[in-house]
């Protein structure tokens, strides 16, 4: 039953020659009297917007002669009943004719320029006689899909017999239907005959989802012999019209689609009429889409009447006839209503090219360029993802357009280019889920909308730069992003990414006190300086590259801001030089240290005392130098003759006295450390002074009585020796051994304790020093 069908819309729909860039209806059918309304498209150009329009007839010898044009020129033929219209922003011009007589029929041009310049469309126009008797038959006339109700009257004699409806085949008269409830295969369940009651002489014919073979000549009968009442009447099924649809390579075309309300609840559908493969479904409301429409088509319902079909990314061989209507199977089927369409696609488009399939990597980045009108600089741009039924809008420029979407959080935004056209979108962080279409939309003229295909393709980022960061309140933070070499010609930035923008940021030697950016192209790399931070600098920051106004590669990274607990400092973050130990800070006052039961805590005063011996210490050194100027390397002494015995006898009494007192204090002072220490190993607490770590417990100051003045060498040496490094397993040791030999001692208070030591360190020296002036001993 469907091939009849499709083989009349075949006949209906001749071929579209493309080779024209001008586009109007093929075929126009008219009945006598009406009016005609014929659309011709042009392509978009300014040379095309200020040529001359025409419609023109064409004669037997292929002359066309001008009927109207757009220079004011009517003929006498059409004076007071036609006239042609330009609309150059929507390129094209209509013709409108009304009046129509049977003489109208023929074939027309519409045409730009000169009628002999081939920019021209052929159009045939078909005049029936008007509606109403036609040589005594009554003539019915209604679209494919629709219902048919005829009045058929008979005489009062006639009242109780049987009504029924033939058609004329040939000479036959073939029944359709009768009152006794008998319907031809062909009308099953289509037709039906109503008789309204003995008091009106007339029965009505109803036949449903007309189709285009239901057309021909019937007879309405009551009775059955010579005496029934007879009346014929003409059924006309109108040829689909189609509805003229023009888009340019590369844009997007939209369906209307309005049907009756007798298929309001059934599924909707759009086919394509092919030469040999029927109607085929590019989409319906069940879910079905064709493969080559695939993320380029959407069915949008406006209610149950009324729905709307958008392609995108025509291709040239998307031309050609398409039907739109509903059926409970979502497929075509004769007899129920359709819409007629003919699209045309212009290639000679000036619709820029854009790819229709970009790729990326996991963790990467795409940016797609959109084209929309130059003349929507001021509306609405937008960024959708494609889904079965339905496209999402993501980002906007105004930014995120739904809340549900914060998956996209730092990862997408959009760029608009006033005036060029085009405006860029850029998607970070690429995962595996991102791959799919996506559209490019506007609030503006929709034939420029495009899509294009995302996939995820194995690889890594050619960027490199850390997820997330932390950094501190008030400190300095210094982010590195690496690119390839690749790139060494490239614009390269970072920018902070907002809801409706990524704002660059500064170079150095544009905001110095800010945040920053600096590029060392050397070790390729751009560096994301900010000085000081600032709880308002979290967030996302982008590090990308650009090729002009071409935007390329981007990578994300996340910045959270904290802050310092006070007193403290992240270890972690302390740059050692290589050999050396990194030493940690103290976080509390060595006072506050709550200490173990059992264990002493150092005093205050006693670290005061502490930093007095090391000065002390100091001082007696210099001391030293002043009494013995032989042994100051910076001394004035006249030299003796090395020749002679005097003087070299002199010299070695000389430093024998001066070298054997410091070696018995030395040694002492390390012997009465190493005590100590091994005594009260627990007790120790590590401070940092200056660049030297020094272990200090109260046992150093109990003993000091008994040691005397050697205390502050001790300590000189532990310092010289920890600055070293090294020497813990060998400090061990000693300390090791000296405690099993150490008598315990009663414990005093720490500040009596390092008043005693003090005291004792001035009584040694004030002795060490007597001693020099009184003269070296001999050795």
């Amino acid at each position: 039953m469907m091939l009849p069908f499709l083989a009349c819309l075949l006949a209906v729909f001749p071929v579209v020659s493309m080779k024209s860039p001008i586009f109007g209806p093929q075929e126009v059918s008219r009945g006598e009297g009406g009016s005609a309304s014929i659309k011709c498209y042009y392509p978009a150009s300014s040379v095309n917007r200020h040529s001359r329009k025409y419609w023109c007839r064409q004669g037997a010898r292929g002359r066309c002669t001008t009927l109207i044009s757009s220079e004011r020129y009517v003929s006498k033929d059409y004076e007071g009943r036609a006239n042609l219209t330009d609309f150059p922003e929507s390129h094209l011009f209509v013709v409108d004719i009304g009046h129509l007589t049977q003489n109208d029929s023929g074939r027309y041009k519409c045409g730009l320029g000169i009628n002999t310049q081939g920019l021209s469309f052929d159009v045939s126009l078909d005049v029936s006689p008007g509606l109403g008797f036609l040589n005594g038959t009554q003539v019915h006339t209604a679209d494919p899909g629709r219902t048919m109700t005829i009045n058929c009257p008979f005489s009062a004699e006639n009242a109780a017999e049987r009504k029924s409806v033939c058609k004329k085949m040939g000479p036959a008269c073939v029944l359709v239907t009768d009152s006794n409830g008998y319907q031809h295969p062909d009308y099953t369940s289509r037709v039906r005959i109503i008789i309204h009651g003995t008091t009106q002489l007339a029965f009505s014919f109803i036949i449903e989802q007309l189709k285009l073979s239901d057309a021909g000549k019937y007879v309405c009968q009551a009775g059955d012999d010579s005496s029934a009442d007879k009346t014929n009447f003409d059924l006309r099924v109108r040829k689909p019209e189609p509805e003229l649809v023009y888009g340019d390579l590369r844009g997007s075309v939209t369906f209307d689609c309005t049907l009756g309300p007798e298929v309001a609840n059934l599924p909707k559908f759009l086919c394509r009429v092919g030469n040999d493969k029927g109607c085929r479904v590019v989409v319906n409301t069940l879910g079905k889409r064709a493969q080559d429409f695939e993320g380029r088509v959407l069915l949008t319902s406006k209610d149950n009447r009324f729905f709307s079909v958008h392609i995108t990314g025509l291709r040239k061989e998307d031309a050609g006839h398409y039907l739109c209507g509903a059926h409970s199977d979502g497929e075509p089927q004769e007899g129920q209503p359709i819409q007629a369409w003919q699209l045309f696609v212009n290639e000679e488009t000036t619709m820029p090219r854009m790819p229709s399939v970009v790729k990326g990597v996991v963790g990467g980045s795409v940016a797609v360029l959109c084209p929309y009108n130059p003349k929507d600089r001021d509306s609405l741009k937008y960024w959708c993802h494609w889904e079965e039924a339905l496209v999402s809008q993501l980002v906007s420029s105004e930014g995120l357009v739904q809340e549900q979407y914060k998956q996209y959080k730092g990862r997408l935004v959009l760029y608009e280019e006033p005036g060029n056209g085009t405006y860029t979108v850029i998607l970070n962080q690429l995962t595996p889920q991102d791959a799919g279409f996506y559209w490019c939309q506007t609030s503006g003229d929709s034939r420029w909308w495009s899509t294009v295909e995302l996939k995820i393709v194995e690889g890594e980022p050619n960027l490199k730069v850390s997820k997330n960061v932390t950094a501190w309140l008030g400190e300095t933070l210094q982010l590195p992003c690496h690119f390839p070499c690749k790139f060494a010609s490239y614009e390269k930035y970072w920018c902070k990414w907002g809801n409706k923008s990524c704002k660059a940021l500064p170079s150095q030697n544009e905001a110095p006190r800010q945040g920053s950016v600096s590029c060392d192209e050397k070790n390729q790399l751009i560096n994301l300086t900010l000085n000081p931070v600032t709880k308002e600098d979290e967030g996302w920051y982008w590090c990308g590259v650009k090729d002009g106004l071409r935007f390329g590669e981007t990578m994300a990274v996340h910045v959270a801001v904290k802050e310092r607990v006070k007193g403290s400092k992240d270890v972690s973050q302390v740059n050692a030089a290589p050999g050396k130990e990194v030493i940690e800070p103290r976080s509390k006052d060595v006072s506050q240290v709550n200490a173990a039961p059992g264990k002493e805590v150092i005093d205050p005063h006693v670290r005061e005392i502490e930093n007095k011996v090391i000065q002390d210490s100091s001082l007696f050194a210099e001391d030293r130098a002043v009494m013995n100027p032989a042994d100051s390397a910076g001394g004035s002494r006249p030299s003796e003759d090395p020749g002679s015995s005097s003087g070299q006898g002199g010299s070695s009494k000389v430093l024998i006295s001066t070298l054997v007192p410091l070696a018995l204090v030395l040694a002492l002072g390390a012997l009465a450390v190493g005590v100590v220490r091994a005594r009260h190993r627990r007790n120790v607490d590590r401070v940092s002074i200056r660049s030297y770590r020094t272990d200090i417990s109260m046992s150093d100051f109990e003993n000091s009585r008994d040691f005397g003045a050697n205390d502050n060498m001790g300590a000189s040496s532990v310092t010289q020796e920890t600055s070293l490094g090294g020497k813990d397993e060998f400090m061990a040791t000693m300390e090791n051994t000296v405690e099993m030999e150490e008598p315990k001692k009663a414990k005093r208070s720490s500040k009596e304790e390092a008043d005693m030591a003090y005291s004792a360190y001035l009584l040694q020296a004030n002795n060490m020093a007597a001693n020099v002036q009184d003269g070296p001993s001999e050795a």
